[in-house]
């Protein structure tokens, strides 16, 4: 049985670093969940994590054991805001974000076979906000996105140049919320090494209105 892994299928988990590109998301769905706060100390982030990645991971073994089909579990994605952007450019404050943490769900697999793993994740007592996670789709479109290599604290002058120089050159006004995919997992790399996407959802700038 093939492994299908989306980090080298899917042309939305690739990027380079010092480019900034303008490409064209599908829609995809998502397993998410949503919180407030520093993702380095807030219980919600701590607790979205806890519960996303036991119900991933029995939608993965339900998929290769009851549907003969096999895929790395995908990337942590987030979806990030405030009230003030600036929050995450130059002023960096963490206790004003709010979040939704995502995990990719693969086409082939819907709602019923969500509720059906559910039920066992639930019987496993897990997942403490398992409730909280909703199926849902992401409609982005046209977005820019680059490569941040380095730790996340660093993002800030990566965004700045993303909101204020690239996207308004390109005739774009930012028009959905800051996407981050982490390719690295934090637990086991360097700071420096860390490889994250930072992708913004655009629209033309005559289209506002």
């Amino acid at each position: 049985m093939d492994k299908i892994d989306f980090k080298r299928s899917l042309p939305g988990f690739r990027a380079k670093q010092g480019r900034f590109d303008l490409i064209e998301v599908p829609e995809s769905q998502y397993l998410m969940i949503d919180g407030h706060g520093d993702p380095n100390t807030s219980p919600d982030f701590a607790s979205a994590l806890t519960s996303l990645y036991p119900l991933a991971y029995g939608l993965k073994f339900f998929s290769k054991l009851e549907l003969g089909r096999d895929y790395v579990v995908p990337p942590l994605e987030g979806l990030w805001w405030a009230d003030d952007m600036a929050a995450f450019t130059s002023a960096r404050d963490k206790s004003a974000w709010d979040f939704t943490l995502m995990l990719l769900v693969p086409d082939w697999l819907d709602a019923g076979h969500v509720d059906g793993v559910n039920g066992t994740v639930r019987a496993k007592g897990s997942a403490p906000r398992l409730g909280e996670i909703r199926f849902d789709t992401l409609r982005e479109g046209t977005c820019v996105q680059t490569l941040h290599i380095g730790p996340f604290d660093d993002e800030g002058p990566v965004l700045e140049r993303m909101h204020t120089d690239v996207i308004p050159e390109a005739g774009m006004t930012m028009a959905g919320k800051h996407h981050e995919i982490y390719l690295s997992d934090v637990r086991r790399t360097a700071p420096e090494k860390l490889r994250t996407i930072l992708r913004q959802p655009v629209i033309p700038q005559d289209h506002r209105g």
